[in-house]
């Protein structure tokens, strides 16, 4: 009977009827990084900024400290919180760093001893 029940109020959660919020599916971009597919996704974070007796800073882009993206590139997945610095939201794990200030021409970096920046270009996607 235990095992039913439990059956039951997992079904439940995925149906969304438990109370509990799902997040949307995530927007996915593509890009070509030096000739190779990156495709990103931007992840909402935990942080629940309603009710808040004052303003977050820094929530620009309509994200959020806790907001993250998730990088697929080479073989590797990626995921990266978004910094709290001033401006367009950057995310960086303090080896990757990525920011798309221009959505023409974004920064993908690496930091490897040195930084290596990578050039990217958006990829048209078809409907």
């Amino acid at each position: 009977m235990r095992t039913i029940w439990r059956g039951l109020l997992s079904l439940l959660l995925v149906l969304g009827l438990g109370g509990a919020t799902f997040a949307s599916t995530p927007q996915t971009s593509q890009w070509s990084c030096d000739g190779e597919l990156l495709s990103i996704s931007l992840t909402s974070g935990a942080v629940d900024l309603r009710g808040l007796s004052s303003t977050v800073p820094n929530t620009e882009g309509n994200t959020a400290p806790g907001d993250g993206v998730l990088i697929q590139w080479r073989g590797q997945s990626l995921q990266l919180p978004r910094t709290n610095n001033a401006g367009a939201p950057s995310y960086t794990d303090g080896r990757w760093w990525w920011r798309a200030v221009d959505s023409e021409q974004p920064e993908w970096k690496e930091r490897r001893g040195q930084i290596i920046s990578y050039t990217c270009t958006p990829l048209e996607i078809q409907p």
